[in-house]
């Protein structure tokens, strides 16, 4: 039976870095307000790139580390909820940025979990088709949809774009993975972009609401019992505890969130590697950004257990256990 592994990571991130301090000069809030909630130092944001822009530039930095071009590949698959626009799909204007001619793309809606979600379909795809390589891309441009005067959200998100290339072959990788969702959390937790239907016949017009709006407090008790949960559901599925696993990699959302989920699963936090302090928030790229860093620092040797774990809007959730 064919393995999936990851055989290059890459990133992509705009230059621009919007400290606490820079934010607190157009929202009233300051750098203690906003470090002491969630351990957000910085962010990245966007001065034009759109969300197929940062995703070109993680793919193609995921493609230089596997050694590989994009003609190598056979799938695109990027996971946003700020894509460029409803047609064509983020993952065609990146195939087409970067020139993956070969391949077939399409986008996956998941908010937060959604590279968890990519990776899952594009393993399952990869297993069952002819196909040898997928290239899983999360990216998101989220401040074009924020309210910049509401402090409760603004200060949370960051842009970015983090990209893995999977590749079936002999070695073991991916070794087990699980994704789930709630649809009835949705609406009233985390919501973005909501429009309505326009038309001549349509009575009542209702004005649609394009930016993001959340519930903290709902999204942070399912969070903080839906990451233990999933990963000790991936964990069962490979047969794996946790004394197994080096590192887990949560969706970089917000430290007190971590900090919960650890003292559920009775693990240092040590054990959960962070970089919210430098994005904050980056949704969908959140997850393969850290994994990215990691591996570049050198963080990460052959061999080594990972579990990944996703949670967002939907509400959805999602856990990977990877063999790098």
């Amino acid at each position: 039976m064919s393995c999936i592994r990851i055989v290059g990571t890459g990133s992509g991130v705009p230059e621009s870095v919007v400290t606490n301090d820079d934010l607190s000069k157009i929202v009233e809030t300051d750098d203690q307000w906003i470090s002491s909630r969630t351990g957000i130092k910085e962010r990245r944001i966007s001065q034009g790139e759109n969300t197929s822009e940062l995703g070109a530039k993680a793919a193609m930095n995921a493609l230089e580390d596997a050694g590989l071009t994009a003609m190598d590949i056979d799938i695109i698959i990027v996971a946003t909820t700020t894509p460029d626009s409803f047609t064509p799909s983020t993952a065609c204007i990146v195939q087409d940025i970067i020139g993956a001619k070969k391949a077939y793309a399409f986008d996956v809606s998941a908010a937060c979990s959604g590279f968890i979600y990519g990776v899952n379909i594009a393993t399952k795809m990869l297993k069952a088709g002819d196909e040898k390589r997928a290239l899983i891309i999360g990216a998101e441009t989220l401040s074009k949809v924020l309210d910049w005067n509401d402090r409760s959200t603004c200060v949370l998100f960051g842009d970015g774009a983090g990209a893995v290339v999977l590749e079936k072959g002999e070695e073991e990788g991916i070794l087990a993975s699980t994704i789930g969702s709630d649809g009835t959390l949705g609406r009233a937790s985390l919501s973005c972009g909501i429009f309505n239907v326009h038309n001549p016949f349509v009575k009542d017009d209702i004005e649609d609401k394009i930016n993001m709006a959340m519930n903290g407090r709902e999204i942070f008790r399912f969070a903080v019992n839906i990451v233990p949960q999933a990963v000790e559901e991936v964990l069962q599925l490979a047969g794996k505890k946790l004394e197994d696993v080096k590192y887990i990699i949560p969706h970089q959302a917000n430290l007190r969130i971590v900090e919960g989920a650890a003292k559920k699963l009775d693990l240092p936090l040590e054990r959960f590697y962070m970089n919210l302090h430098k994005y904050g928030n980056t949704s969908a790229a959140s997850i393969p950004l850290a994994l990215d860093e990691m591996n570049k620092n050198g963080l990460l040797q052959k061999g080594d257990n990972l579990v990944l774990v996703g949670f967002g809007g939907g509400l959805t959730w999602g856990s990977l256990l990877i063999k790098w």
